[in-house]
């Protein structure tokens, strides 16, 4: 799997009872691969190439956001570890488990 792979397939993927109510909107800005901004707007979920404003801004390597992705890596150890930075909101940082 490819980043653009996981960002093309990941509104078909999310389950939507799992955000309904949710309303945040989250950038991606993974090296080497470039940026996408997630929104949520209850329940739905569509992905855009490019950072726009977002609540937060995820910042990752392609391997680390792709080892979450499948579930070979945990999000709060990458975090923890500096493999995966955040700014901004860390309130709605933290809704981002709802997607994966």
């Amino acid at each position: 799997m490819t980043v653009q792979e996981f960002f093309d397939a990941l509104p078909a993927r999310v389950d939507p009872a799992k955000t309904v109510g949710m309303n945040n909107s989250f950038a991606f800005d993974i090296a080497g691969s470039g940026a996408w901004t997630v929104t949520v707007a209850d329940g739905a979920v569509s992905v855009a190439e490019g950072h726009q404003e977002a609540d937060c801004t995820i910042l990752a390597s392609e391997e680390t956001l792709i080892k979450i992705a499948r579930g070979e890596a945990n999000a709060t150890t990458a975090y923890m570890t500096g493999k995966l930075k955040i700014k901004g909101d860390m309130g709605a940082a933290l809704k981002l488990q709802k997607l994966f």
